[in-house]
């Protein structure tokens, strides 16, 4: 229940990443930079959090007995995830992004056997994602056929990429890890292995774009600390809670769904973004409804 309920408060402040990217995208900013500077404004909060509470030193001795796993898992979990996603956002609106990015229930569960040599696919906890996949097609669909077809395969290639690296890397590095360092260290450590992208990032950004305007920079401080740190950080305390667990660790996951509705509204409050049509709005609730419906199940197995 614990680790529901972590899950759950993650989901409403990774929202803010959907609305604030999309927001930053209609003002004309860079999606590198968007995407670089959420983890470059992470990295010195996040040490000064660590510092305060005297974990700093565990951490960055941590960081280097396995730094090469910090960097490759880092860049993987992080990198490849966040950036791919802010680039979706450039093309479509946040609640989309988010639905889609609901694909990552499907990703995850996929990579057990990989991950867990011996456990199989938990297929069981899949039945109920084919609504997911459908919910997520028939938006697609519709926003096919406002913008065109082009725009959807500049946003749902990567999405889909972005849902099979988050928890591949987040996995790999629970792995490594294990009991060794807390929650914050890991979020940490994989945030400073992953800084050697997202400077080459940053300098891409520059050399493209100029430099970031003051609403942008001010726009992805908020994100870097409303789903950077709070977020990461309660998603990161769900998954550990069950990280040996591999179908309560799907379900975990599958509770960021709430991120589709908290972005739909965040969208309509602060951005003024019209709802969807009927036919979206059907698919947002085939993808909230099959998440909700497999946790459902999930808790039924276990009870």
């Amino acid at each position: 229940m614990r680790a529901l309920v972590l899950s759950g408060a993650a989901a409403l402040f990774f929202a803010f990443t959907f609305i604030f990217n999309r927001s930053m995208a209609l003002e004309g900013g860079s999606w590198m930079w968007s995407a670089a500077l959420r983890f470059l404004f992470m990295l010195p909060i996040m040490l000064g959090v660590l510092w305060v509470r005297g974990e700093l030193g565990t951490a960055l001795a941590h960081f280097r007995g396995h730094r090469a796993a910090y960097v490759l898992w880092g860049t993987v979990g992080f990198g490849f995830f966040y950036a791919p996603l802010t680039f979706a956002a450039d093309h479509g609106p946040g609640w989309l992004v988010a639905g889609a990015w609901q694909l990552t229930i499907v990703c995850g569960s996929l990579l057990v056997p990989w991950l867990w040599p011996g456990c199989g696919v938990p297929w069981r906890n899949l039945r109920w994602s084919a609504l997911v996949i459908l919910g997520v097609g028939l938006m697609e669909w519709r926003q096919s056929e406002a913008v065109g077809a082009g725009t959807v395969l500049l946003t749902l290639p990567p999405i889909i990429l972005a849902a099979f690296m988050y928890p591949l890397g987040n996995r790999k590095m629970m792995l490594v890890c294990q009991s060794e360092v807390g929650t914050l260290a890991r979020v940490f450590n994989m945030t400073l292995g992953s800084w050697p992208f997202w400077l080459f990032l940053a300098a891409c950004a520059a050399l493209d774009n100029g430099v970031p305007s003051a609403g942008q920079l001010g726009q992805s401080l908020l994100v870097a600390v409303f789903a950077g740190v709070i977020a990461t950080v309660l998603f990161f305390s769900a998954t550990n809670l069950v990280r040996d667990d591999p179908p309560k660790l799907a379900a975990i996951e599958a509770t960021q769904a709430g991120e589709v509705l908290f972005a739909l509204l965040g969208e309509v409050a602060f951005l003024g973004t019209g709802l969807p049509d009927a036919w979206g709005l059907a698919g947002l609730l085939l993808v909230v409804g099959g998440v909700a419906l497999g946790n459902l199940a999930a808790h039924r197995k276990r009870g």
